[in-house]
């Protein structure tokens, strides 16, 4: 077996020898959730974490393809932070984030610390990431319908809706975008690196700044207050779903002669009243009243002002249900983007935006705040804060 049970005073303790020194840890079973690998058979299952096996790579660190001895199939992260935590209280972090289970979300198997090393092991995803699937190259981009489209983003709403309303504790992703949102066999949507922003301490953050998260899915109250909320994550969904209706990025692509980011092409194409443009060109047959209907779901998601955003909760009912969604009632986005993004259309980036790269008008009526979902069907009425 690739884990292998052991005793030592309270789960995450250091064992000792007879003169009181703390030994190694190598392989176990932290807790029920939770199995410990040794640093050696990870290099066994990866190859000695070969290039061949890399399979992704982001902020946290880069995952590897590997397989246990035991034949299991997993990816490998290696985290490329150093937390400043101790073990005991790096394990139980990784106990709390294991214990939160979700059919979309990604599986946390086990982790390894060896040193400075800290890796965590994951349900192995045969499709891999929507990044890879719908946005990647054409070699390794997939054919996917709209009902497949569809129910990748009522999966990733349910799972981030869960982690909002449901997990103990409530979890703020702050990094919602396709490269984590994974795939299994069945296309059924995972969302991936949850709780891992709580591993580290901001001041060694997989980004240089206070802002852990991408340019083009950040909210522009994150983005420049660093003011993170769920309705941060909620922005960040709103722009998935463009992509997934798109078939194009949110962070990569620009558009027209203004280098346009894929929420201001949407608003601009809402706007000439020919919204249905934006559909993804390899798309020839799909509902139009359902397509128009997650495309206004996500302009809800990504207005300016957070509060007139929609919680994961608001947003499955409305993916969901063939409710009367108002677009009158539909303020401007809010977009931040860096220079580089303007200059080129292309790349993402951890620099922070500057106040001049952030733009969105605020609510006309400073009123206006989302609410239930009424029986009319209505998302939005007219209440004081």
């Amino acid at each position: 077996m690739e884990a292998m049970s052991f005793s030592c005073f309270g789960a995450f303790n250091s064992c000792k020898d007879k003169s009181g020194r703390n030994q190694t840890q190598t392989e176990g079973i932290a807790t029920n959730n939770v199995r410990l690998f040794s640093y050696n058979s990870l290099r066994s299952a990866t190859g000695n974490f070969h290039p061949s096996n890399r399979i992704g790579g982001g902020g946290f660190g880069v995952v590897y393809k590997g397989v246990l001895r035991d034949g299991t199939r997993v990816a490998i992260k290696s985290l490329s932070a150093e937390s400043k935590q101790g073990t005991d209280e790096f394990l139980t972090e990784i106990n709390t984030i294991s214990n939160i289970q979700h059919p979309n979300l990604v599986h946390l198997i086990g982790c390894c610390v060896d040193g400075s090393n800290r890796i965590l092991i994951y349900e192995y995803l045969e499709n891999n990431s929507l990044a890879i699937a719908l946005l990647g190259s054409k070699s390794k981009r997939l054919a996917l319908n709209w009902s497949q489209r569809a129910a990748i983003c009522m999966g990733t709403a349910s799972g981030l809706a869960f982690l909002h309303e449901e997990a103990k504790p409530h979890i703020v992703h702050r990094d919602i975008k396709a490269s984590n949102i994974l795939l299994d066999e069945n296309f059924q949507s995972k969302i991936g690196d949850f709780g891992l922003a709580k591993l580290f301490p901001d001041n060694v953050s997989h980004v240089s700044t206070r802002v852990a998260g991408t340019v083009g899915y950040l909210a522009p109250e994150y983005a420049l207050l660093g003011q993170l909320t769920k309705k941060a994550d909620v922005y960040s969904f709103g722009v998935l779903i463009l992509e997934i209706v798109s078939g194009r990025s949110g962070s990569k692509a620009a558009f027209g002669e203004d280098l346009l980011v894929l929420v201001e092409w949407a608003w601009k194409l809402k706007d000439e009243e020919r919204i249905l443009d934006i559909v993804d060109p390899e798309l020839i047959e799909y509902p139009e009243d359902e397509v128009l209907r997650f495309i206004k779901v996500a302009l809800f998601c990504t207005q300016a002002s957070s509060h007139q955003r929609p919680s994961m909760k608001q947003v499955m009912k409305m993916l969901s249900e063939e409710v009367n969604l108002n677009d009158k009632l539909l303020t401007e986005p809010g977009v931040c983007r860096t220079r580089t993004s303007r200059r080129s259309g292309g790349g993402s980036s951890t620099e922070t935006p500057s106040p001049q790269a952030c733009k969105g008008k605020k609510s006309v009526n400073p009123f206006v705040t989302l609410t239930q979902l009424s029986s009319s069907h209505s998302v939005t009425q007219m209440l004081p804060r």
